[in-house]
């Protein structure tokens, strides 16, 4: 599938210029503008080039680690899998894309990862990292 980066560009420069930064906390799953990208980087989906992210680590009020979500079942070190909302709903954190973004990426929230989910889920992570 061709990548349309002209698209995403204009998008982006939608986001810096009009979205306000939102308040948001750690746990928390949030839609976002990730864009379109190069390579194996996530990218966000549909006309806004949004993706479902988990807010890992706030550092301030502007900027946070999120890690991308996505709905297909995947298995191993750089995945964690949980459920929220509905139970039988199974989302799959991508550990390997964490990133830095602004609150301006953020568009809505959707919903809260549970407290020992997440607490898995940092754990994970540290172990990956270190």
């Amino acid at each position: 599938m061709k990548k349309d980066f002209k698209k995403w560009h204009a998008q982006k420069q939608e986001v810096e210029k009009e979205r306000p930064r939102v308040f948001f906390d750690e746990r928390e799953i949030w839609s976002c503008y990730l864009g379109e990208n190069v390579g194996f980087e996530q990218d966000g989906r549909g006309e806004e080039f949004l993706r479902p992210t988990v807010i890992l680590k706030k550092f301030n009020n502007e900027v946070m680690w999120v890690i991308p979500l996505t709905r297909t079942k995947k298995k191993g070190k750089y995945y964690f899998s949980f459920s929220f909302g509905d139970e039988t709903d199974i989302s799959t954190a991508i550990l390997s894309q964490i990133r830095l973004v602004d609150a301006k990426r953020l568009k809505y929230k959707m919903g809260v990862i549970k407290a020992e989910d997440f607490a898995s889920l940092k754990s994970k992570i540290r172990h990956l990292i270190a």
